[in-house]
């Protein structure tokens, strides 16, 4: 009943509880109050970036996924390149042994190197052929964008040049998708 009438004023903008958003920016500054101005500053920074690049990847995951999985049934996933195929499934049986470590296991696409996914729309051009420009697009920001995303994964500064040309590729990627 409780939940039922709080929607109400929530929605009429009144606030119910505790402002989740306050305590995580707190969360943050404490975890991050150890380290100098600098370094936390760079760190924020680079953290708009991981996180652009993690929806970036996870959306050409997913776009691959559906579009595959519409064109070459259920077990698409079966006729990836060989090469392709046997890295990941290799790397997803590794995680499946290390019991311990949570997360994500399932899905195969997950464990296909930045790279691989760029491969993987190439090899089944035929399937994208109609959405992405041309393989030339395709493969010049895949590679330039695997070298800023191996950057960022390794906990190196980029330039704010390089900021720029994500951004921009990201949006090119999300006109031409769609989204």
């Amino acid at each position: 009943m409780f939940e039922s009438e709080a929607t109400k004023f929530q929605r009429a903008g009144i606030q119910i509880g505790a402002d989740a958003s306050a305590t995580e920016e707190t969360l943050l500054a404490e975890s991050l109050a150890p380290f100098g101005v600098s370094r936390r500053n760079s760190a924020l920074e680079m953290a708009r970036l991981y996180a652009l690049i993690f929806c970036f990847e996870n959306e050409i995951r997913s776009f691959i996924r559906e579009r595959l999985e519409e064109k070459e049934g259920i077990d698409w996933h079966d006729k990836l390149p060989p090469k392709i195929l046997s890295h990941a499934d290799g790397r997803r049986q590794a995680a499946m042994k290390d019991s311990w470590l949570e997360g994500e296991k399932t899905d195969l696409l997950g464990f296909a190197d930045f790279g691989q996914l760029g491969q993987i729309i190439v090899d089944k051009w035929e399937f994208f052929k109609d959405i992405i420009p041309s393989q030339h697009w395709l493969k010049q920001r895949m590679d330039e964008m695997e070298k800023s995303r191996n950057f960022i994964a390794h906990n190196r500064m980029l330039l704010p040049s390089e900021f720029q040309r994500l951004y921009m590729y990201v949006s090119d990627w999300n006109r031409v998708i769609g989204l």
